[in-house]
C-alpha cells in the first residue's frame, strides 16, 4: 500500500473524508488537528515544488484567480506581500477587514476557509519560523499577488524541487 511518511494512502483517504465534515462535530480532537496539519503541510510542499519548477507568473491557482487578485488589491491596496508580519496580519483591526474579504468567496472558492500554510517571507522556503497558518483564500490572495507582482520569481533560481517519495511496498 502507498505510504507518505508514517501515514498510509488509506489513512489519507479516510482523513480527507473526515475533514470534509463540519468542524463542530469534532470538538478538540487531537487526531483531527494532526490530519489538518498533515494536509496543510502536504499542500505547502506541493505548492513550493511547483514554484521551484515553473514561472510563477504563469501559475493558475484556482479558476477564480483574476477575481481573487482584483478583490484583494482593491481591499488591501497598500499591503506589502513580500514579507508578512503574522502579528499585523492577525491583529483585531486586520481581522475586521479580512473576515468579510474571506466570506465573499464562500461558495465560490472550494475549501476557502481550510487552514493553509503561508510563507512569511516570499524569498524563503517553508520552515517553522517562516510559516503562518492562514485560511486558504488568504493564501491564494497573497500568493497570487506575489506571483503576479514578480515577488516569487527568484524561487526557481534559489531552490530546487524537493523529491517527494511514496513507498508503495509498505502496508
Amino acid at each position: 500500500m502507498a505510504q507518505i511518511g508514517n501515514v498510509s494512502a488509506e489513512q489519507l483517504m479516510v482523513g480527507s473524508s473526515i475533514l470534509s465534515r463540519p468542524a463542530d462535530e469534532f470538538g478538540n480532537d487531537s487526531s483531527v488537528e494532526f490530519m489538518w496539519a498533515t494536509k496543510a503541510f502536504e499542500h505547502a510542499e506541493i505548492y513550493f515544488n511547483i514554484l521551484c519548477s515553473v514561472d510563477p507568473k504563469l501559475l493558475r491557482l484556482t479558476p477564480h484567480d483574476d477575481l481573487i487578485y482584483k478583490t484583494f488589491r482593491e481591499t488591501f491596496s497598500d499591503l506589502k506581500v513580500d514579507v508578512i508580519n503574522e502579528d499585523e496580519l492577525k491583529s483585531e483591526e486586520q481581522k475586521k477587514i479580512w473576515r468579510p474579504f474571506c466570506e465573499q468567496f464562500k461558495g465560490v472558492v472550494e475549501d476557502y476557509s481550510f487552514g493553509t500554510l503561508l510563507r512569511s517571507d516570499c524569498n524563503l522556503d517553508y520552515s517553522e519560523t517562516n510559516s503562518i497558518l492562514v485560511t486558504r483564500i488568504q493564501f491564494y490572495a497573497v500568493e497570487l499577488a506575489r506571483n503576479r507582482e514578480g515577488l516569487n520569481d527568484g524561487i526557481r533560481e534559489k531552490f530546487k524541487p524537493k523529491k517527494i517519495t511514496i513507498d508503495v511496498n509498505k502496508s
